[in-house]
Parts: structure tokens; sequence; C-alpha cells
């Protein structure tokens, strides 16, 4: 994943992809580069357009398009988690009855 991250961080400085500036960035992130790696990925995005492709992304589009509501939605989630724990807590509680 960090090889498609440097080349995205490359894309947005405006920097063109470079197997030595992917290597730099890499090794700038305490990653040590794998060549092979490096240049599949060059050869699979030789003919992609990357803005048309972030663009398309679904998963932006779907941190844009949460609803209003959503934040509502957070205390409800944290009600079960809390219900989930209790439960667990008593089923521990009722195993420990077996062996006292």
């Amino acid at each position: 994943m960090e090889y498609v991250y440097s080349a995205l961080l490359l894309h947005k400085a405006g920097q063109k992809l470079s197997a030595k500036k992917m290597e730099d960035v890499l090794s700038a992130a305490g990653v040590t580069p794998d060549k092979g790696r490096i240049k599949a990925l060059l050869a699979a995005l030789k003919d992609v357009d990357i803005d048309e492709a972030l663009k398309s992304a679904s998963m932006p589009m779907a941190v844009a398009a949460a609803p209003a509501g959503a934040a509502e939605a957070a205390p409800a989630a944290e009600e079960k988690k809390e219900e989930k724990e209790e439960k667990e807590e008593e089923e521990v509680a009722g195993l420990g009855s077996l062996f006292g």
C-alpha cells in the first residue's frame, strides 16, 4: 500500500512518477524500497489518469455523502456496545459459578 501512497504523494505534489522519486519517498518514510514492486506499479499506472481515478473512487464519495444525521447515530451505537459488554460480564460471572 505504501507504494501506492508514494505514487499519490508524488502526483499530488505535481511530480512526474519515476522509480527514483518513488524510491526517495519510500526511503524518507522509512520503507526499504523494492525495485520490482515500484517497476510493476509504474507499469500498471502507465495509462491511468490518476485524477480521474480519484474522482471515481468510492471511498471519498462515501465520506462526503454521509448523511447529516450520522452524528446522531453514534450514541445509539455506544449504547449497543455497552449492552454487549454488560451481557459478556454476566456470562463470565455465570461461568465462575461452575468452578466455585
